[in-house]
């Protein structure tokens, strides 16, 4: 006899045996089915926020801040509607999550009642695979099946719509197992020496490094591949997380979007080596194309949509970054022997004049000078942010123009510690530090976020309040959206900012802050920055930290 079970205690049982220790949700009536059966599952942890883009974000960056598999439920159509831009952001970034939807009960569903909406259709165009289920009996299928395609390589959201019926049922049915597929697959021996012998023959080769670099965590073994061939590597252009370790010598920041910049600074260079990215993604059009005339391509990640997706590549591996590179740095020693050891050392030192560690410590001296600014210095601020941030601490990156200083002083030196906007939707920094936090709840996070980005989620303060997690948002305040008056001036030519400005009335952060339970300091005198910064991020508990900036275009 097999053991009879609620549709509603299995869902909440299949998401434990895959490993779900938080449900990230905001309920509604057709949740309340699970929301019944969490009383019998008390090592399930549920985080509510306020709305539901919230909780697709800060599952997002839960997940992301851990590498692990995330859950989060959403409230019918609506629900769904809201999370949308969430759901992007998680697309973007490859994240492994099952969102799931209460939908109505079947037979209601069919009379078009109020809320409801076709749930998978509607998740279709932005998830791996969108599913409703339609008997009690598939349902353990479906959640293995969601867990497995959601962690494997490319990793991304699933979607599954829950109706009533299904939840409030009871069946005898199997649970059945859970499944990972181990993708850390390498080269060919074949493939191995080729990328080996191409690597050879290049006479300037640079690598631009991305996010599957997190996601294998291969940040030493990318920084070994640089320093055995002696030759520069950025960030991709994207550059959202730990792609690289800083203090490497051969490290010499990210690159822009800016088309002719990348394409200046990737001219000198005859073979670009892609690890894990999609290493040129741009922003607004430009007539000029980033990559140089001449310039060839080897590509290495497990994204197959990423390889050759814009520019045909001489080689192509579809294989995990860090297994490919601890095969390939040995292959590679190994074959070169002492004239690559040599060309490497020439390498490194002709790039420590201009390496990452050597601009940065220019930047500091130059930033230092900025002190008795008022309205304070956005990059001044950046500074004394870096400067006071605890040793274990993470940041979480969303203050745009305020924050353009933040790669070039924070070093990279975990795969963990640094997470920032991806896909370019705003408000996605505030409540993502909240599943960072949560994430990690030993370490102390920093969130660094625009004022503009902060209004489209400002209510994760309150989960954050509510969880005491030690978390310290930081608001770059400069009243309005600097980045669109920036663009409109360079792009048209025209400083007239209609609808881009949020100073008449001014918007309270601090105000809003404590009404949602948490600390809130406000700075406008730079002389204040170091200490209270210093002793907000030392103490416990969630605390906003509302600092005027200038917002001079």
């Amino acid at each position: 006899m097999k053991n009879r079970i609620t549709g509603r205690s299995a869902f909440l049982a299949l998401l434990k045996d895959e490993g779900i220790t938080h449900l990230f949700g905001n309920p509604g009536t057709t949740e309340l089915p699970i929301m019944h059966a969490l009383k019998d599952h008390p090592d399930l942890t549920y985080v509510m926020a306020m709305q539901e883009s919230l909780v697709v974000a800060i599952a997002d960056g839960y997940s992301r801040a851990s590498g692990r598999l995330v859950a989060c439920n959403v409230h019918v159509a609506p629900g769904l509607g809201n999370a949308m831009g969430s759901l992007y952001n998680a697309q973007f970034t490859g994240t492994p999550m099952i969102l799931t939807a209460g939908q109505q009960e079947q037979g209601h569903g069919l009379m078009e009642p109020l809320l409801y909406g076709p749930l998978v259709r509607m998740a279709e165009p932005l998830v791996k695979w969108a599913v409703e289920v339609t008997r009690l009996e598939d349902l353990p299928r479906i959640v293995r099946r969601a867990a497995k395609i959601a962690t494997t390589p490319p990793t991304g959201p699933v979607f599954i719509s829950l109706p009533g019926d299904i939840l409030n049922s009871e069946a005898g049915i199997e649970l059945g197992r859970s499944t990972r597929v181990d993708a850390r697959v390498s080269p060919s021996d074949e493939a191995l020496q080729a990328l080996v012998a191409r690597l050879l023959k290049a006479e300037r080769p640079v690598i631009i490094a991305g996010d599957e670099i997190v996601k294998s965590d291969a940040l030493q073994e990318a920084a070994q591949l640089a320093e055995a061939l002696g030759c520069p590597a950025f960030q991709q252009s994207v550059p959202y997380g730990a792609h690289f370790l800083s203090e490497s010598p051969c490290f010499m920041g990210a690159l822009s979007r800016s088309q002719p910049q990348v394409r200046d600074v990737l001219a000198p260079y005859d073979l670009l080596i892609a690890l894990g990215a999609d290493p040129l993604r741009m922003s607004v059009h430009s007539e000029v194309d980033p990559l140089p005339e001449g310039l060839s391509i080897v590509q290495v990640g497990l994204v197959d949509w990423d390889l050759a997706k814009n520019y045909g590549a001489e080689i192509a591996l579809k294989a995990d970054v860090r297994e490919t590179l601890r095969a390939l740095v040995p292959a590679l020693k190994a074959k070169g022997g002492a004239a690559l050891e040599v060309r490497a050392k020439k390498g490194i030192a002709a790039l420590s004049a201009n390496n990452w560690s050597s601009r940065r410590s220019t930047l500091i001296e130059q930033l230092a000078k900025r002190g008795d600014r008022t309205p304070i210095d956005p990059d001044y601020l950046t500074l004394q942010v870096v400067e006071a941030l605890p040793e274990n601490a993470i940041v979480v990156d969303e203050g745009l123009t305020s924050s353009r200083q933040m790669l070039t002083l924070r070093p990279h030196r975990d795969r963990f510690g640094y997470h920032a906007l991806a896909s370019g939707g705003i408000g996605w920094g505030l409540p993502a530090s909240v599943g960072v936090s949560l994430a990690n709840p030993d370490r102390p996070v920093v969130c660094f976020s625009g004022d503009g980005s902060a209004m489209y989620s400002i209510q994760s303060l309150w989960t954050a309040a509510h969880h005491k997690l030690p978390l310290n948002v930081v608001i770059a305040n400069n009243g309005g959206y600097r980045i669109i008056k920036q663009r409109l001036l360079a792009f048209h030519g025209d400083d007239h900012y209609v609808g881009m400005d949020f100073a008449d009335p001014p918007v309270d952060f601090t105000g809003l802050a404590k009404s949602l339970g948490c600390e809130a300091i406000r700075i406008t005198d730079p002389k204040d920055l170091k200490p209270t910064l210093a002793s907000a991020f030392k103490r416990p508990g969630a605390k906003l930290i509302e600092v005027m900036v200038d917002g001079t275009v």
